[in-house]
């Protein structure tokens, strides 16, 4: 596929280990493939997960915080990790990052909206990386966007990007919940997204907020500003250079028909 801008999504579960601490191993893999992707002429945002993941691990918390001003502590903690270590790592490539820390808000307010188009438009052109994040610190419930999945689906459709990556920690869509079904069999390509979301269940992770039903409902975000979707096994970083390239990986959502027949074929 010609993709020239895409949006890549990574889960705290692939940045992660269950205990919340940082995967060193794959993190550092994470930012040498997609430092070697933006290196080959694409223009890369990435939205990131594991801000409260990384707080509960550094601040020596039992687990996920159940109440908000303590995950919101978490997120504080934790955001200051996360940005740092892709600040170091995508140094390491010759590569400038820039945050961005998004609620709700800035995608339903339409004067905040553009702001936050024209300063990521604005990123892409003189070749930063976004990273961008949900504003846990300062989200509410009536501010919050709730999960990563829906998070880079928006970001997908205010820069205009032409194909959403989701890193998880599963291969793909499963005909049913291969957590339950050792028989299930993955996807590789759907674009009937009712008939995905007959297959989507819960999430099960211990450290994510998403799951199968957040990611179809990315993927209709995504087909309805003409972008295609990809779900992929995030602890395989180097998938990401068969997703961009358009070959068979993961589970691919196509935003057209001849996606679907090239996908197959």
């Amino acid at each position: 596929m010609d993709y020239k801008r895409i949006v890549v999504k990574i889960g705290s579960s692939t940045l992660t280990y269950p205990n919340g601490m940082l995967n060193i191993r794959r993190v550092r893999r994470i930012v040498e493939v997609l430092s070697d992707i933006k290196n080959s002429g694409l223009q890369l945002v990435v939205v990131t997960s594991a801000a409260v993941s990384l707080g509960v691990g550094k601040l020596g918390l039992p687990g996920k915080p159940a109440d908000m001003p303590t995950k919101q502590a978490a997120a504080a903690v934790g955001q200051c990790e996360l940005m740092y270590l892709y600040d170091k790592l995508f140094s390491e490539h010759n590569h400038t990052v820039a945050q961005l820390l998004l609620t709700g808000d800035d995608f339903s307010h339409p004067e905040r909206q553009e702001h936050c188009r024209n300063t990521l438009s604005r990123l892409l052109e003189i070749g930063c990386i976004p990273i961008i994040n949900e504003n846990d610190t300062v989200a509410v419930k009536e501010i919050i966007i709730g999960d990563n999945d829906t998070l880079s689906a928006y970001v997908t459709r205010l820069c205009g990007a032409d194909l959403l990556v989701l890193m998880s920690d599963i291969d793909g869509l499963f005909d049913s919940n291969p957590h339950l079904n050792p028989e299930a069999k993955l996807v590789p390509c759907i674009s009937d997204l009712e008939l995905a979301a007959s297959m989507a269940g819960g999430s099960v992770s211990a450290v994510g907020t998403g799951g199968m039903c957040t990611k179809i409902e990315a993927a209709h975000i995504a087909r309805d500003c003409g972008a295609d979707m990809i779900i992929l096994n995030g602890s395989r970083p180097d998938n990401l250079y068969l997703a961009v390239e358009g070959k068979p990986v993961g589970t691919l959502f196509p935003f057209s028909k001849g996606r679907v027949e090239n996908a197959i074929g």
